[in-house]
């Protein structure tokens, strides 16, 4: 074999054995110990035959004793095959012991012990939580801030479908997310197709449509002919591998588990079949720390649900929530009338006033962060997915700073890949393709890796000809590019001088880092061509 050849063949197999398999650990069930990893998923399967109608409601869970003594009741389910699992993960190290408990003998009263490693995997900080000190902010298990950028892409789960090696397409566009600062996918468990008209561009790229399939969905049959008298377990082994994939890199899935406006054959509303999928939903996914529920997107849009068929929906979640990940609603009315209902408040807002509007939420809701999930900004791509209001790229960065300058979250759309239309390798596409603007993201996520977003709060007063967020030494002003000059006197009347720096928000690029000790103007390096984040930290305060 020549030399090439034999290269040749080692860069095949690299590339074959490097296809992410994204696997949950696996353990058969035994009564010897099992050992995982702090924050680490497993799956602890066990083997019973049942003649049981219907085994995916089937009474099984398992209690665990932690370390300290605390007791947490785990939910199991069916996976197939005369297997049941409980899945299980953990960001309190030590030895913890379970029993399970079931209707079925071979299943019942099920004795373990789990070791918890405490250093867990490196770079790993556990599952989104609230801090009762901040609980405007959203942190990490670890205590570490997380300053939430949201990416939407309800296909995802459709990608690496059918695709029984591994995760290619998946892999490919979390790795572009990752690179340019998302850390939150806003995904739906299951879409079936839009309503609106498509783009006729389409027909020329069929890989990039992943509306309508014909195989594909959560209960037996298809979208088409619905059998709703179980769950297919093969379309949630499938999911597991996005969401566990997702886990390994990072990446919180914001998964709705319902979605009306996306021509998805749901069973009726409370009926057994609604219930099953549900319940089962919850049961499989709580374990994830990268897990956070809403239960549908645009939840009260289009006359089905209603105010009653969403607080049973998240009575019913809050009961099988055995890992107290947090709730929401994609729905602001909701919200707002059910604060004390969510774990935080999304808001959908298209108007131009959303700086002044997402400043009133933050206002308003003292004890709860607030997450802008959808601002109209549906950046342009090679196809006309679905346009909204803005689609302009620095348009749609703008609205985003507006949020974040309001002391909320906020959420990125692509129409190339939000929606049924998903090009997964967008930098690998002809030159006539229109190509997203991740990187704007990156430069933001990088600015506030820089200063801790939970450090800050919005100050309305001190806005100018921008908008301001200040902490107790640094004060930053987004400042929009048709801005000639930004006049801070208060700070010269309040301090003998001043440190200061620009970033473009375009390209991330700072100014040089300089000290002023007299009053004067700001005016941006980028004045008409570029957005910019005036950064200062003032120095000797004046008696």
């Amino acid at each position: 074999m020549s030399s090439v050849r034999k290269l040749l063949l080692i860069v095949f197999c690299i590339s074959v054995f490097t296809i992410s398999k994204a696997e949950i650990k696996k353990e058969k069930y035994t009564k010897s110990l099992i050992a995982i990893q702090k924050w680490e998923v497993v799956d602890i399967s066990f083997k019973a035959k049942s003649k049981l109608k219907n085994p995916f409601v089937v009474d099984f869970s398992a209690k665990f004793i932690s370390p300290q003594g605390k007791e947490q009741i785990v939910p199991g389910f069916y996976n197939g095959e005369n297997e049941w699992l409980i899945r299980f993960s953990t960001a309190e190290a030590g030895k913890w012991s379970y029993t399970t408990s079931s209707e079925i003998k071979a299943l019942n009263a099920k004795k373990g012990v789990l070791l918890i490693d405490e250093k867990g995997r490196e770079g790993q900080k556990g599952g989104i939580v609230l801090n009762p000190e901040k609980p405007r902010n959203f942190f990490y298990e670890s205590g570490k801030s997380y300053f939430l950028t949201a990416f939407e892409c309800d296909w995802l789960y459709a990608l690496d479908y059918h695709n029984e090696d591994g995760l290619p397409k998946t892999e490919h566009l979390l790795d572009l997310l990752n690179e340019n600062g998302f850390n939150q996918v806003v995904m739906n468990v299951f879409s079936y197709d839009v309503s609106w008209n498509k783009d006729k561009k389409l027909a020329k790229h069929p890989e990039h449509e992943y509306g309508g399939p014909k195989d594909i969905f959560p209960f037996l049959g298809n979208n088409d002919k619905p059998d709703y008298s179980a769950l297919n377990v093969e379309f949630f082994k499938k999911l597991d591998r996005t969401i566990e994939l997702m886990n390994e890199k990072d990446i919180v899935s914001h998964l709705m588990i319902y979605v009306w406006n996306k021509l998805v054959a749901w069973p009726e509303m409370y009926s057994d079949a609604d219930n099953m999928y549900y319940d089962y939903v919850v049961k499989r996914y709580g374990a994830f720390p990268n897990v956070m529920w809403d239960v549908s997107k645009e939840a009260l849009y289009y006359g089905r649900a209603d105010d009653a068929y969403i607080l049973e929906r998240i009575k019913r979640l809050r009961e099988g929530n055995a890992f107290n990940r947090l709730v929401t609603v994609h729905d602001y009315g909701f919200c707002k009338r059910h604060p004390e209902s969510v774990d935080f408040i999304s808001r959908q807002d298209w108007t131009f006033s959303l700086y002044h509007n997402m400043l009133d939420d933050y206002n308003n809701y003292k004890t709860k962060p607030v997450f802008n999930i959808e601002h109209g900004g549906y950046e342009a791509s090679p196809y006309e997915v679905f346009v909204g209001s803005y689609i302009d790229p620095e348009v749609c960065l703008r609205r985003n700073y507006q949020c974040v300058f309001a002391g909320v979250y906020s959420t990125y759309y692509w129409q190339a890949a939000s929606w049924n239309v998903v090009i997964h390798n967008p930098y690998e596409q002809t030159e006539d393709f229109i190509k997203p603007k991740f990187e704007y993201f990156k430069h933001m996520t990088n600015l506030f890796s820089k200063f801790d977003f939970s450090k800050f709060k919005p100050t309305p007063w001190r806005n100018q000809a921008g908008y301001c967020l200040k902490s107790d030494d640094t004060y930053l002003f987004y400042v929009p590019n048709e801005t000639y000059q930004f006049r801070a006197e208060f700070l010269f009347h309040e301090y003998e001088s001043v440190e200061f720096q620009w970033m473009n928000t375009l390209t991330g690029e700072y100014s040089q880092n300089m000290v002023i000790n007299k009053k004067q103007d700001f005016e941006s390096p980028w004045y008409n061509n570029a957005d910019a984040v005036l950064i200062i930290k003032p120095q000797n305060k004046k008696n």
